[in-house]
């Protein structure tokens, strides 16, 4: 896939793509082509959230659907562009970017049998990092946006799970498919897991995530995940993210009704 995308573009989506992060990779360049696949799966999320199509759909791609006004009302709107605005510009985004990501179950399901042994105390640890790690790269891809498109091309329900599968069109006009995985929680439908050319994101991280804690145990991973944590310029967002959530409810200067 990364050879059907212009080289420019390819170059300034990957760069900052930490699913092929050799810090998390334990220093090793194994299949570094395949993991900036991977990568890429990060970038397609971001750009669900400005889709087009008009393909029947149920609940679940309405609601991505729905994100498309959200995120647009906080792109599009001039004073949010200025730079005095970016924290406020960025918690409206985030506040999106939670209700349509479910981050702890993705966490959850990165860690896998890992996941079990963990205290409540290390479940939260993990999820915030990791967590914080997705989101970053979420909002900057997003506020990177160029013009791609998505076009939804549907739907699979199988009791409360969904798969919405999509199409990434590039300006070159190269369709990228791109699968939703997604079950209920919080009172709408929410991935867990989004899948690249068939290439899951939640697989990637497992097998680098298992890789490390079984090399060097699961402190080392936790620190690699703080190191990045640290690292990150900007200032954090210390609201929980059911309640950053409901703030979005509540901002209607910066997103529409109905937010997730």
């Amino acid at each position: 896939m990364l050879a059907t995308i212009a080289p420019r573009t390819h170059r300034r989506l990957v760069d900052i793509v930490d699913a092929t992060d050799p810090a998390l990779c334990g220093g090793k360049a194994v299949g570094l082509a395949k993991l900036k696949r991977i990568g890429l799966s990060v970038l397609a999320a971001v750009l669900s959230l400005l889709m087009v199509g008009d393909a029947l759909a149920g609940p679940p791609t309405d609601q991505l659907r729905g994100a498309v006004d959200r995120v647009l009302s906080v792109l599009s709107d001039p004073a949010l562009k200025k730079e005095a605005k970016t924290l406020e510009r960025r918690r409206a985004i985030r506040a999106v970017a939670n209700q349509i990501f479910d981050f702890t179950e993705i966490s959850r399901r990165s860690l896998a049998l890992h996941w079990q042994a963990r205290t409540a105390a290390e479940r939260e640890e993990f999820s915030r990092l990791f967590g914080d790690l997705l989101e970053h790269t979420y909002i900057s891809k997003i506020e990177n946006y160029s013009g791609e498109k998505i076009q939804y091309v549907g739907e699979t329900l199988d009791g409360d799970r969904a798969v919405v599968r999509t199409l990434i069109v590039t300006k070159q006009g190269t369709a990228i498919p791109l699968d939703y995985r997604m079950f209920p929680q919080g009172g709408r439908w929410r991935a867990y897991d989004v899948t690249l050319e068939g290439i899951s994101l939640v697989a990637n991280y497992r097998t680098q995530f298992n890789a490390i804690i079984q090399r060097s145990g699961y402190p080392d991973l936790v620190a690699k995940l703080r190191v990045k944590y640290d690292q990150r310029p900007g200032p954090r967002e210390t609201a929980s993210r059911d309640a950053i959530g409901g703030a979005a409810a509540a901002a209607p200067a910066l997103l529409p009704r109905q937010v997730p």
